[in-house]
């Protein structure tokens, strides 16, 4: 359905284009004013020639009789064969030893550029039929790498974010208890206490600058996103980050992070449960800095570490979730489900999670029922991931029914079992599970995800939560029009630079503006403060880059597994490279093709 309204949108795209007086390459459908870099060339397409003396390259007669009523079209004319360093009032132009006769009436650039920007706003609008705002679904799997799930022997789970989904009141409690241990034990003022928790405040996959004390967005250039920089509470202007950073808003490889997510100056919050540890860090700078109090922001985010730290320690989380499952514990009917097919269709299935068992035992038996252990081949609680994935010190342990540490050597891991710790060395050798027929799931891309992919070739998926909300946000019909329109803008500032003149600069300072202010709209759709977890403006994330990296698959939540049956094979989107596609959307809107004209572009070289 969705491959039909997206196939109806290009249709209805280029009869836009023909109807409004814009002439089209017959053999291409390209607009004539697109064509002239196949012209130049003297290219034929289709057994035609392509603008190259005005023939075969659409209703010109039509374009000609229309002029004074289109001015789009009369524009269309009189710059179709313009060459860049002549003058446009010039009755004849010499190309390639040809000359070139222009009868066309004269029209300034500025009146040019605006009739081009309001004729694409206009049939940008009209490209939005009814309906297509809704093309994603949620629950949808989406992929990074080819997976045929029927060479799938082995499932394997983490648990919290993974089989366990929690709600937002859990981020709350841990940001109170978090601040309640810095003011008590680190004995840091007591007006922090009367910052309460700000929910989506932060997001996942931002980067902290441990010396600077600042939260920030980066690209998966290493880049910062200019105007997510946040010290404190209070964004960070454009100027004092380039001047923070030597000027430029580059951070180098070896400061962004290492494998795991924190390089000697930056740190990445890749998990969930991060969430409260950034909005507390930003809120006892934010007093800080209010006060007018000297302090190190590195003493400050250690001790906020701690504190944070302090509360799954001390078994403060598990306490809370434990004594009130249905507040916290969400879609637990889903996982049994998503187990109960898994096992009845002869799969195996291991649990693999830092969480200590009674801890577990207790959620599981809400989410699934007492008999849950009887679903999985193998179960692993304190595990120590990340270093279970690549330490292969720690033996295996056995925990007996009361949960109490056995001391008999581990030779098998059996169903039934309860062990702890460990290593995958072991595991392998004691299982004979590898390759790609194992399956892991887990929502940290470093903990859970990288070793496995890039060292032992298991297949992995990515648990993402805020899968969901993005895709609501996008499935708006605000969100819609204004990612189309400022595409389609872009295209316009790309294919319209090469107008020099004192008005044509005014008019595309303009439209820089412009795009500019659409960027903030379609960032604040997300979040206020940071934009959505995956885009940085027009480029990913480092999160999403870590998240294509690390990752086969990537979904909101387990539960969309039972969507597809257990055969299914998933094929990722062939995106065309920068260099492949010669049509993009941003050209089929603006009519321009992606690279300027070879003659027009030789004052760079």
């Amino acid at each position: 359905m969705a491959c039909k309204k997206i196939g109806t949108l290009s249709h209805t795209m280029w009869q836009k284009s023909s109807s409004s007086g814009v002439a089209l390459c017959t053999g291409l459908n390209i607009p004539a004013f697109a064509c002239r870099s196949f012209a130049s060339a003297g290219s034929t397409m289709n057994g035609q020639k392509c603008c190259k003396d005005g023939h075969n390259c659409g209703p010109t007669k039509h374009v000609a009789a229309d002029v004074n009523h289109n001015p789009v079209a009369a524009a269309v004319t009189s710059h179709r064969h313009q060459i860049v360093g002549k003058n446009r009032g010039e009755e004849s132009l010499t190309k390639a030893g040809r000359a070139f006769s222009s009868t066309a009436p004269q029209i300034n650039n500025k009146t040019y550029l605006w009739a081009r920007y309001n004729e694409m706003k206009r049939l940008v609008h009209d490209l939005i039929p009814p309906g297509v705002c809704n093309l994603l679904n949620p629950s949808t799997i989406y992929a990074n790498n080819e997976v045929d799930l029927e060479e799938v022997d082995i499932y394997g789970f983490d648990y919290d974010y993974t089989l366990a989904l929690y709600s937002s009141a859990l981020d709350e409690m841990i940001y109170n208890k978090a601040r309640e241990f810095l003011v008590q034990h680190y004995k840091y003022p007591e007006g922090i206490s009367k910052y309460d928790y700000i929910p989506n405040f932060a997001t996942r996959g931002l980067h902290y600058d441990i010396q600077k004390g600042l939260l920030m967005k980066i690209d998966a250039f290493h880049y910062i996103q200019l105007g997510t920089v946040y010290r404190g509470l209070k964004p960070v202007p454009d100027e004092e980050v380039m001047k923070l950073y030597g000027g430029s808003n580059h951070i180098p490889l070896n400061q962004v992070s290492g494998f795991y997510g924190k390089g000697p100056k930056m740190k990445q919050f890749m998990d969930v449960f991060s969430i409260p540890e950034m909005t507390l860090l930003a809120a006892a700078n934010d007093y800080f800095i209010s006060n007018d109090i000297e302090y190190d922001p590195v003493h400050l985010y250690k001790d906020v570490s701690d504190a944070i730290g302090m509360v799954h320690i001390k078994g403060y989380m598990y306490k809370w979730i434990m004594q009130d499952l249905e507040k916290y514990i969400l879609r637990g009917d889903e996982t049994y489900a998503v187990l109960h097919r898994l096992a009845s269709q002869g799969k195996k299935l291991f649990l693999i999670t830092n969480s200590p068992f009674s801890f577990v035992d207790k959620g599981m038996r809400y989410m699934v029922g007492k008999d849950w252990r009887e679903f999985f081949d193998v179960v692993i609680v304190q595990a120590d991931k990340p270093h279970f994935f690549n330490d292969c010190n720690k033996p295996f342990r056995r925990l007996d029914c009361n949960g109490d540490l056995q001391w008999d050597r581990i030779k098998s891991l059996n169903k039934g079992q309860i062990y702890k710790q460990g290593n995958l060395v072991d595991f392998l050798k004691l299982t004979g599970w590898r390759g790609s027929k194992v399956f892991y799931f887990g929502d940290h891309l470093y903990s859970d995800l990288a070793d496995l992919m890039l060292r032992h070739g298991w297949r992995t998926g990515a648990i993402v939560p805020e899968l969901e909300v993005e895709t609501k946000v996008v499935n708006t019909e605000q969100y819609a029009q204004s990612l189309t329109w400022l595409q389609a803008l872009t295209g316009l500032l790309e294919r319209m630079q090469m107008y020099r003149d004192p008005e044509s600069k005014k008019v595309l300072q303009e439209w820089l503006k412009e795009r500019e202010e659409l960027r903030a709209v379609t960032k604040n759709l997300f979040n206020p403060h940071f934009g959505s977890i995956f885009r940085t403006c027009h480029n990913p994330t480092y999160f999403s880059r870590r998240l294509c990296r690390f990752s086969d698959l990537y979904m909101a939540s387990i539960s969309c597994l039972l969507n597809y049956d257990l055969s299914y094979t998933f094929y990722p989107r062939r995106t065309p490279l920068q260099h492949e596609a010669p049509l993009w959307m941003d050209q089929l809107c603006t009519g321009c093709m992606k690279t300027p004209f070879l003659e027009e572009m030789a004052h760079i070289r």
